[in-house]
């Protein structure tokens, strides 16, 4: 026989009291443990991840060919373009004239990398820390199923995100915030949706789920109390959702109550620990010199990065920053200047940040997109209105920090910057990387669901790419 509410909540005094004591000094008390921890030893603590959406142009940033100015407005030849699906916006094309980058590229660092100095000059400065990946691939040519598969390991809906994995894997290193944080900045160019399951939870538990914090208004969705209601008040309705929850855990043993008991009290405790992360009030000013002239305002690419920072040194287990707008069909030159003068100054100041407060040997800085861009051109073939279409056959990825080897290269294209020549590097194999710094095997960072082993790396083999480790 149930009991009614009221006797229930009336025989439930005294385990209230207890419970509200050993939430109050215990916040895991009802947070479920981590399952895993790590395989063996890590060099990095956490992830910054700096996601470019809309498929950066590799070939007009990062991967010089001096050999395509002689190709210059030349049909792109057959025998490199091959039988490579393409997109709805060129399915139709009967030309593919080749468009070398009309930028200029120079030397930069202790092993004379070619970094295109016009639009990235503060990335050249740093070019030393970290490593770029020139011959990241990928099946997917869309964006949707592109970032879809980057960031959970598949290309069709439902998978748990790199951060919710890494959260069910290895927790959290502060009671007081999530272990899996996103924000997302507006470049000007093209925008490209970025829908939730991009940091979704997928079949994990939903508290492993990344909290969007936002550039106005509460930093996050209901943090704040309702009118009329103190925290005092709001602690003693947790205290009392809390005992009817876990009521219901006991009778049915759904995972996802206990998943809800931690998400609220984590609810509870971010009301104190969010407003002082997002206060820059003491923020040094040569600190916020360092992200540049946006670095003040709420929303930009620069706020944000300085806000990763702060959450890095939290304790927040993985923080991926979205910048959109590198969908760039048309109007490239001019779009691109715009998109990397949003982030250039804003990441070598975040790695000179972390390096000068001794964080980033600890921190894995990931920077890239989803795919690349064509070298044959789309619309008006002018110095100033060409466009480019989506490549997922190779691409430019760099990182930084982390266990990562420092001022190094890592895989070649053809003079077409194209296909892959030397050392690919499959988006399975860079998640796997990522974990692998972090002290995951990625095959044994499993969940079983719907009678599968589940990996953030899929079912597909994937391998670490030990070339780039420290």
């Amino acid at each position: 026989m149930f009991a009614t509410r009221r006797t229930f909540l009336t025989r439930s005094g005294t385990a209230l009291g207890a419970a509200a004591l050993t939430g109050l000094l215990n916040p895991r008390a009802f947070a479920a443990p981590s399952p895993l921890s790590h395989h063996f030893r890590p060099k990095a603590r956490r992830v910054i991840y700096l996601f470019l959406a809309g498929g950066p142009s590799h070939i007009d940033m990062f991967d010089y060919k001096p050999s395509l100015r002689k190709y210059h407005g030349t049909e792109l030849p057959d025998s490199i373009r091959g039988t490579q699906r393409v997109t709805g916006m060129t399915s139709g094309q009967k030309s593919f004239p080749c468009v070398a980058p009309l930028f200029e590229f120079k030397q930069f660092g202790k092993n004379g990398t070619w970094v295109n100095a016009d639009i990235l000059p503060h990335t050249a400065s740093i070019i030393d820390e970290i490593t770029l990946l020139k011959a990241v691939n990928t099946e997917a040519i869309n964006h949707d199923p592109a970032m879809t598969y980057i960031t959970t390991g598949a290309q069709q809906p439902g998978k748990a995100s790199m951060g919710a994995w890494l959260s069910y894997g290895l927790g959290s290193e502060n009671d007081n915030l999530p272990s899996f944080v996103i924000m997302i900045s507006e470049g000007g160019g093209q925008k490209q949706a970025l829908f939730a399951r991009l940091w979704g939870s997928g079949f994990l538990p939903s508290r492993h789920q990344g909290v969007q914090l936002r550039s106005s208004g509460d930093p996050v969705l209901y943090l704040s109390n309702p009118s009329g209601l103190d925290r005092d008040a709001r602690r003693e309705q947790l205290d009392v959702l809390g005992a009817l929850n876990r009521d219901t855990s006991d009778r049915f043993g759904d995972p996802e109550t206990q998943a809800r008991i931690a998400q609220y009290e984590m609810a509870f405790r971010m009301q104190t620990a969010v407003p002082d992360l997002v206060d820059l009030a003491s923020e040094p000013e040569h600190v916020l010199d360092l992200y540049g002239p946006d670095a003040k305002r709420p929303g930009s690419f620069a706020h944000n990065c300085i806000l990763a920072r702060r959450m890095a040194e939290r304790g927040v287990r993985f923080i991926q920053l979205f910048h959109r707008g590198w969908d760039q069909h048309s109007s490239l030159p001019d779009k691109l200047r715009a998109q990397c003068q949003d982030i250039d100054q804003p990441c070598a100041g975040l790695l000179r940040d972390l390096k000068a407060r001794g964080l980033l040997e600890d921190t894995l800085v990931v920077c890239g997109g989803e795919f690349g861009r064509t070298i044959y051109g789309q619309g008006k073939l002018t110095e100033t209105t060409y466009g480019r279409d989506h490549h997922g056959r190779s691409f430019t990825t760099w990182l930084a920090g982390g266990g990562i080897k420092a001022g190094f290269e890592y895989g070649k294209t053809d003079d077409f910057s194209y296909n892959i020549t030397e050392n690919p590097v499959h988006i399975r194999d860079l998640n796997a990387t990522i974990l692998h710094t972090l002290g995951l095997d990625h095959r044994r960072l499993t969940f079983k669901y719907q009678g599968l082993d589940q990996k953030l790396t899929g079912a597909e083999e994937a391998t670490v790419v030990k070339d780039i480790l420290a």
